[in-house]
């Protein structure tokens, strides 16, 4: 049997790119979108597929969703989410920008009614590769910094990716201060922000996509781990992928590098 997927976001780059993916999967069915614009969309227009413009009434409507894709903005997309796992829907999320509190707001919905969720910064696989090959670097570079670059119309910054790459990066390293005790930043910001002593540069231009370096500093030598995503199909292997690893969850997993053989 195919999977019965509602997209969240169809009309974004993004969530163009997930429509095209799921149509061409044969073991997925799209059944239904949703939309905060009523205008049509010609791909689900010639597909048959009907969009809505409350999750709400998706859910009423469509009773025998399996999966949502999110790929919204965090203030929609945390409704969508939530209501959806209330339903018993599992969750793939692409969105970014939650507090922390609503990512465990996520976790505990999703641990309470035994459903699967899989929330990603990053559905790239070389990307999922850039952070974990960054954790094990941190072992031996302790002194950090990392540089995000991407499209202009991205609301939150840091990136959610910068801010994994963080997290999974404190689990081996330290806390430290870098740089000149005496440092001082003659512009505020200068340093960028900076999390557990790592300084998180974030960059918003037109001509990216989605790109992030992480550079380490040693005695007498530098180490850049650098990944850049071309175009938005980058992101699709890990999308389809996490849709068929979250039918056989009942739980919560935040970061693709969890559904993945690293080891």
């Amino acid at each position: 049997m195919s999977i019965k997927i509602v997209i969240a976001g169809p009309r974004g780059r993004m969530g163009s790119e997930a429509v095209s993916m799921v149509l061409e999967e044969p073991s997925f069915s799209l059944i239904g979108c949703v939309d905060r614009i009523v205008s049509p969309i010609s791909i689900m227009e010639e597909n048959h597929i009907p969009v809505f413009t409350s999750f709400e009434e998706c859910l009423y409507t469509l009773p025998d969703v399996d999966v949502l894709i999110d790929l919204t903005v965090a203030e929609s997309g945390f409704n969508h989410i939530m209501m959806a796992l209330e339903h018993k829907v599992r969750c793939v999320v692409g969105t970014t920008g939650f507090t922390s509190q609503q990512l465990n707001d996520i976790q505990d919905t999703a641990v309470k009614n035994q459903t699967g969720c899989i929330v990603a910064p990053n559905f790239a696989i070389g990307a999922v590769l850039m952070m974990h090959f960054s954790k094990v670097a941190a072992k031996f570079f302790p002194d950090v910094e990392i540089i995000e670059k991407h499209h202009a119309q991205k609301i939150d910054a840091p990136s959610g990716t910068a801010l994994k790459t963080v997290e999974m990066i404190k689990e081996v390293r330290k806390s430290r201060d870098q740089g000149h005790i005496y440092e001082l930043e003659t512009m505020i910001g200068a340093r960028g922000a900076t999390d557990d002593g790592v300084h998180i540069h974030s960059v918003r231009l037109p001509g990216h996509v989605a790109h992030q370096e992480v550079i380490f500093g040693g005695d007498g030598q530098t180490l850049t781990i650098k990944h850049d995503s071309i175009n938005r199909k980058s992101f699709m292997e890990g999308i389809k992928l996490s849709v068929k690893q979250v039918m056989q969850l009942n739980d919560y997993v935040y970061g693709l590098d969890n559904i993945l053989d690293l080891t």
